[in-house]
């Protein structure tokens, strides 16, 4: 909300440019299209992009997509933590992290 409405808010037209960025990319990029060789959901490479996915046998497809649903999971939870500590430092709790130290 403070991105929109605070004294150092996005202006109309970076907002403008943002929407319409992401509206190119839903309509035109990002999208599930019939046909073209999609293997599972959210595989949105559509026949065009091929890092030698196909050279890997089923087992090791699997693997690989679960180390990456994995990764996902831990940038949230590094992310969730960062906003914790940003949250718990005003109400008086400063905590002596073992590698970094106190956050304050």
């Amino acid at each position: 909300v403070a991105a929109i409405l605070g004294p150092d808010a996005i202006p109309t037209a970076g907002l403008v440019q943002i929407i319409a960025f992401v509206g190119i990319l839903e309509t035109a990029v990002m999208r599930d299209i019939e046909g073209t060789g999609n293997e599972f959901v959210g595989d949105f490479r559509n026949g065009y992009i091929d890092f030698g996915w196909e050279d890997f046998d089923e087992e090791e497809k699997l693997s690989k997509r679960a180390i990456e649903l994995n990764n996902g999971r831990a940038a949230q939870m590094g992310i969730l933590g960062l906003m914790v500590h940003e949250k718990i430092v005003p109400l008086g709790y400063d905590a002596d992290l073992p590698i970094i130290g106190h956050l304050v």
